[in-house]
């Protein structure tokens, strides 16, 4: 993907050519562009489209937007939900909000509840903790490893705007995680720092690990660390909790990196966003463990982190954490949160029935391994994806996003009634394609 963002980055700086602009542009700026050609720009492209699985978003059947019923009644806008929205929050985020975030991370990782981990600092949701650990951990050249199936948002903000360098490893053997292809990635070159950023559920395929993949993965980076390299291992966690099936890791890796070793920074990414369905509140957290931290390391961390938050935004929006805030305080959350779990859930198992019940689909396209999450892939047989995906669009009335050779389905934001003819227009795209 990179090659063909770096063809971005020239043709915008081809159109601007010699002028003033274009002569005082850094080296980050040269490199800068918009991703008109990934999901952004397909999603885009599918606005119109009668069955449009593009976007990591999650709607009701009837087109609404999923919602908690505590999030929405906030909008009623009590007095002081208003009185803080018109204030400024600290950049390390509201107090009551970081510390309640911190509870709930104990109570949905049990293998949190006896460890030491920093209290988590707010971001402007998790792009912007993404990209506040690159400007932490990342030296202009470093090196960052990531399974070959991710978002492109990386590219983005880790080669692009940090100047780092992506180094990916086979995600899937045999529809497994491949945790040899990591093993071999952290073992090539000399020990040194080893930056890791995994994602699960992950975007695009939709894959958690299970319970001894998990456990696999962090023997390996343990083993990293025992061998006197520094690792930092960052944890996208944005899709945290929607896991379909039994034997998958329904925790974090943070629990089970936070303590791991001394030479071990478990670096945790998340938020509302996907979990809670609040897509707009741009609201997220960055928090950090290892092994005999002390709460004055934790706190430097954490002051470092606001640091970066102070130099780039300031502070995050006070309205979306008050109102979060109220949210998780309510007796009814726990129980909205699972009914909306359960919608997403159903489709997930509505799309393995359809699956296994359509052996023609196989003619056109195999599912890749995928159990949680909003999203799905299938690998396109026998055709180009991206003139499949175009061909969907022109002549199917569906959306798709094509990302790393594979088609993206976003099975979040179709109607359950529309799951069953999405797979069947995408197989006629696909025929179409073909012939």
């Amino acid at each position: 993907m990179t090659n063909t963002y770096t063809e971005l980055a020239n043709a915008l700086n081809s159109n601007l050519g010699s002028c003033v602009a274009m002569r005082v542009l850094s080296e980050r700026g040269k490199k800068i562009y918009f991703p008109h050609k990934g999901i952004l720009g397909q999603s885009a492209e599918a606005k119109g489209a009668e069955i449009n699985a593009t976007i990591g978003t999650a709607f009701e059947d009837d087109g609404t937007p999923l919602m908690l019923q505590t999030v929405k009644n906030a909008f009623a806008m009590p007095d002081h939900i208003i009185h803080a929205g018109f204030l400024y929050q600290p950049s390390f985020g509201k107090a009551l909000l970081r510390k309640k975030w911190a509870e709930m991370l104990s109570k949905k990782n049990k293998n949190l509840q006896n460890i030491k981990f920093s209290e988590p600092v707010v971001t402007a949701a998790l792009t912007h903790a993404l990209s506040v650990s690159a400007g932490l951990f990342l030296n202009p050249g470093d090196t960052v490893i990531i399974p070959d199936l991710y978002w492109d948002n990386y590219d983005l903000i880790f080669s692009e705007t940090y100047n780092a360098q992506i180094k990916t490893f086979n995600t899937f053997k045999n529809g497994s995680f491949d945790v040899a292809a990591l093993s071999a990635a952290l073992e090539e070159g000399e020990s040194g720092k080893k930056v890791v950023l995994l994602n699960f559920p992950n975007n695009p395929t939709g894959y958690t690990v299970t319970e001894t993949e998990a456990n696999d993965i962090c023997e390996v980076l343990k083993s990293c660390a025992k061998k006197g390299s520094d690792v930092v291992v960052l944890l996208d966690d944005a899709y945290f909790g929607l896991v379909y099936e039994k034997g998958i890791y329904k925790e974090s890796l943070f629990g089970l990196l936070a303590d791991a070793h001394e030479n071990l920074l478990a670096v945790k990414l998340d938020g509302p966003t996907k979990e809670d369905y609040v897509w707009g509140f741009r609201i997220g957290f960055i928090t950090f463990a290892f092994h005999g931290a002390s709460v004055l390391q934790l706190k430097a961390l954490e002051d470092k982190a606001a640091g970066m938050v102070r130099a780039s935004i300031s502070n995050t929006a006070s309205t979306s954490q008050e109102i979060l805030l109220n949210a998780y305080s309510s007796e009814s959350y726990e129980k909205e949160k699972h009914e909306k779990y359960h919608t997403l859930k159903i489709r997930y198992e509505k799309i393995k029935h359809i699956l296994a019940a359509h052996k023609e689909y196989e003619q056109s396209f195999t599912a890749m391994p995928f159990n949680s999450g909003y999203f799905m892939c299938v690998k396109i047989n026998g055709a180009d994806p991206e003139v499949v995906r175009q061909e969907c669009l022109k002549n199917h009335g569906l959306g798709v996003i094509m990302l790393s050779g594979l088609i993206r389905i976003a099975f979040s934001s179709v109607a359950l009634n529309k799951i069953e003819e999405l797979f069947e227009r995408l197989h006629k795209a696909v025929q179409a394609v073909k012939a």
